[in-house]
């Protein structure tokens, strides 16, 4: 430490005593971070850059953190204009008493923000039970929406930063008494094949612009419900290189935090909604996701380690939480080849449920993408999911258009490695024959259901909807006991039960060596 850092910090304990005292804030609460310490009180919070310098960050002088501050407004107004306020001086005055923004020398500055219910952020609320699918929904939305706005940057810097990453990360592993030097090995040795094997995809991606000024810090942590919307905040600003990422790896850090609090259906759900919501370029770097989640679970692996360091006390918590994000890196560098599942059925037996209840259980890690005719035909002509389509978009001719939609778009992500499933009535055995192929044709493992319900069931299934892509009506859903269906080589599911019996039947085809449950 120098003696102007020294200096810096010793000014620093006497703007922290000031904040935190009892006589002057009765009821502030101190929260202290590595980089930063925020204060607490009523309806304001006040960060203070700590007088500290890192490898990847410099805050040593009075001058850095106020340029940091003000960075740090710059960069977070636009996700989270509701917290982010500006930048105030903690000042001292001629008798040598501090003061917030008041008109003596400024010692400090600070970051002053509306305080909002910590409670609400998305990592106490995975932790607490699963996630509301719409909330998952609008966080996804809020992330593609940031993505949408962000400026593009360069892709060299960041391609050229990820071996540094993994380098990084093996460093710190090989000290760290809870990973064996076999497992330290794997990981390193995947990590640096699969940076290889993408390495030119990244290179693309960075051509077509998907590499921007993100959020670059995206845990669930960072992300909080306010008046019942998800806001990001707590973005990078110290390093806008860190920041500068392709948008999937910044996805890829909430993706990772949902598998960490056991929140697969959410994790799955997070990708599927951002895919819907951003441009299909996104569906050609899907090979990308195995090392973009195993890097953000390493990372975060490395943080514990070094919360665990600067802890005298019990580290036994930050060991643990060391240890799972370890072991997610690991799985999901690892990702097992991609199945194509096809769900069949009549309007009403329950395909869309099933498929996204499914799709979780789908490996590779985060689940499988779902692909739905009844999406795919809104999108094909450019209306919302929920917008009723006239009669004339259901003649063949469009159904065999919007069924070859399937087929290629199906195609396209099993390239990528990545698993499928898609939700279709399937009706003719010239449908049912053509995603089989597809699979064949790529050499992927098939897995086709067939769910059947009586006619009541669907009819009291169907006329229950609201706010769904689907267009069926029990007229309709009446109508398609005429069709016919032929003979079905797919396995036969009842679906005439409740979801959840109908979904354990199913499993039983796609993990037969695993037991039977919904992922939350």
């Amino acid at each position: 430490m120098t003696d102007s850092t020294a200096a810096d910090t010793r000014t620093q304990e006497s703007v922290f005593a000031f904040l935190a005292d009892p006589a002057i804030h009765p009821e502030v609460h101190r929260i202290d971070t590595h980089a930063a310490t925020v204060f607490l009180e009523g309806d304001r919070a006040l960060k203070i850059k700590r007088a500290v310098r890192f490898p990847y960050l410099d805050y040593s002088t009075l001058e850095k953190r106020k340029a940091a501050c003000d960075e740090e407004i710059r960069i977070n107004r636009p996700f989270a204009p509701q917290i982010y306020h500006r930048v105030v001086p903690i000042t001292r005055n001629a008798d040598g008493s501090l003061e917030i923004d008041g008109k003596g020398t400024p010692v400090e500055f600070a970051i002053e923000m509306t305080r909002f219910d910590e409670r609400r952020t998305i990592d106490h609320l995975a932790e607490a039970g699963p996630l509301d699918p719409e909330l998952v929904d609008a966080v996804a939305d809020a992330i593609a929406a940031s993505h949408l706005n962000a400026p593009p940057a360069p892709a060299e810097a960041w391609i050229a930063s990820i071996l540094s990453i993994i380098e990084g990360n093996t460093t710190a592993f090989r000290t760290a008494a809870c990973f064996s030097t076999n497992e330290v090995d794997d990981l390193d040795e995947a990590s640096r094949s699969a940076l290889s094997r993408v390495r030119e995809l990244l290179e693309r991606r960075g051509r077509q612009g998907c590499v921007r000024r993100c959020h670059g810090d995206l845990h669930l942590a960072n992300i909080v419900l306010i008046d019942h919307r998800p806001v990001l905040f707590d973005a990078i600003e110290f390093d806008p290189e860190i920041a500068s990422i392709d948008v999937l790896y910044d996805l890829a850090f909430a993706m990772m935090d949902c598998i960490r609090y056991d929140r697969h259906a959410a994790a799955c759900a997070l990708l599927n909604r951002y895919l819907s919501a951003t441009p299909s370029e996104n569906l050609d770097a899907l090979a990308a996701l195995p090392l973009f989640l195993s890097l953000r679970a390493a990372i975060r692996a490395n943080v514990m380690l070094a919360r665990q360091g600067r802890n005298s006390g019990d580290t036994t918590d930050a060991m643990q939480s060391a240890r799972a994000y370890f072991e997610i890196a690991r799985l999901a560098i690892h990702p097992p080849a991609p199945a194509l599942v096809a769900i069949g059925g009549l309007s009403g037996t329950g395909k869309s449920i099933l498929a996204r209840s499914l799709a979780p259980a789908v490996m590779p890690l985060p689940g499988a993408v779902v692909l739905r005719t009844d999406v795919l035909r809104k999108q094909h002509f450019q209306v919302r999911e929920t917008d009723r389509l006239p009669a004339s978009a259901y003649q063949p001719e469009i159904t065999e258009q919007i069924y070859e939609i399937l087929l290629q778009r199906a195609s396209r992500i099993l390239s990528q490695g990545h698993s499928v499933v898609v939700d279709a009535v399937f009706a003719r055995e010239s449908e049912r024959a053509a995603i089989r192929d597809a699979a064949r044709k790529l050499d992927i493992r098939f897995v086709g259901l067939f769910l059947e319900a009586d006619l009541a069931t669907r009819l009291s299934r169907v006329g229950r909807r609201a706010g769904d892509a689907s267009d069926a009506t029990p007229e309709i859903a009446g109508l398609q006991e005429k069709y016919e269906i032929g003979a079905v080589d797919w396995t036969v599911i009842d679906a005439s039960g409740t979801p959840e019996q109908t979904l354990i039947q199913s499993q039983r085809w796609i993990n037969p060596d695993e037991p039977a449950r919904r992922l939350q």
